[in-house]
């Protein structure tokens, strides 16, 4: 028997940081969206939908033929092909009566796929009851999930939540507080102090110096020019379009599950020494045989002979002068050639050194 060490590919990303429109990282007040939900049931399963176990299920069945003048016992239903679902979507605060949107159909009952299923007709309503719309229509899962009579399974993807592309149609529309023409705000998606003074000098550079100012870390007001108030839609979309650069705290992201490094732009090691080395342990087996003497009353008797072997590679050791740029960092790290899981170790270490200018986040 040999150990074996598993090794997962390195994938070290560096995120710079670019100018972007206004409407990328930031959103105008005023704007509003709304969350709903409803509970609804899928048909056309290939025996695929809720057990008898989801007493549920049956009861919403029962009650959809109520309406359509069909009365069904209970205990006469059956409902491989049928299954209970939650429907969710979130609607733009802009959209109007009429609007089309996808919303996410997920199983909540004991149902194998919603594969080739179709949802009836929803009612969606908000966090006040107000139902806003209806959905309808043929679910795509995106994936399958096929199981045989002995008891083989061939899967892909996530067979148990899809989405109905469109099959939602808004009834009413959502309230929206009216846009102010003397005076709006802008807040931020990612609050930061410099990100918003750079959006505020952003907007003074394009309509003046007197019309942004930063209020705090999430929002920044803007003063609508006189000249602009008669038109404050094509004002709000220069607005929108405007390009701003975007600060970012630095961090580096490991996920130790996969190996994946994650560094920022702004990433930076100190002066630092690192010195790396691995051991590899091999087991191997070296089987014994006892054989009894002829015409004795003994048995064969085989054993395993297990021996461990441990080798020690050449340690390598690395001065950094100090990276002051991802890539500086990344052709340091690169020269002890070590695997992913190391590098997540080195990044480590060096953080609790003191060497990592950055904040160290492990998923």
């Amino acid at each position: 028997m040999k150990a074996k060490i598993l090794i997962s590919v390195l994938l070290l990303c560096f995120v710079t940081s670019n100018a972007q429109r206004i409407k990328d990282v930031a959103y105008i007040g005023g704007k509003n969206s709304e969350q709903i939900i409803g509970y609804g049931l899928v048909v056309g399963l290939a025996g695929t939908g809720d057990s008898y176990r989801s007493a549920f299920t049956i009861q919403s069945v029962t009650s959809m033929l109520q309406r359509f003048g069909i009365t069904v016992p209970q205990t006469d239903l059956k409902t491989k092909n049928v299954a209970a679902v939650i429907v969710t979507a979130t609607l733009n605060g802009n959209l109007k009566a009429g609007a089309e949107f996808d919303v996410v159909v997920s199983s909540m009952g004991d149902a194998t796929s919603l594969q080739g299923g179709t949802l009836l007709m929803t009612p969606l309503s908000g966090m006040n009851g107000e139902v806003y719309g209806f959905a309808q229509g043929a679910i795509s899962v995106g994936g399958y999930d096929i199981n045989t009579f002995t008891g083989s399974r061939i899967a892909k993807n996530h067979t148990l939540a899809g989405r109905v592309p469109r099959g939602g149609t808004l009834k009413i529309s959502i309230p929206n507080n009216t846009i102010d023409t003397n005076e709006i705000s802008i807040f931020l998606k990612e609050p930061d102090f410099t990100t918003a003074q750079n959006v505020a000098t952003a907007l003074n550079t394009k309509f003046g110096n007197e019309v942004a100012k930063a209020e705090d870390a999430a929002s920044v007001k803007i003063n609508v020019p006189q000249d602009r108030q008669n038109n404050i839609i094509a004002f709000l979309s220069e607005v929108e379009n405007l390009t701003v650069a975007v600060d970012e705290v630095a961090k580096v992201v490991l996920n130790e599950r996969t190996g994946t490094v994650v560094s920022g732009q702004n990433v930076k090691i100190l002066p630092v020494t690192i010195t790396h080395g691995s051991l590899n342990i091999t087991i191997r087996n070296y089987p014994i045989i006892s054989q009894p003497g002829a015409f004795s009353r003994g048995n064969t008797v085989a054993m395993n002979n297990q021996i461990p072997y441990a080798q020690q590679d050449s340690t390598k050791t690395i001065a950094i002068q100090g990276a002051s740029n991802v890539q500086e960092v990344a052709a340091a790290l690169n020269s002890l050639k070590v695997s992913p899981r190391d590098i997540i170790s080195i990044f480590q270490a060096l953080k609790e050194a003191g060497a990592l200018m950055a904040e160290l986040i492990i998923m």
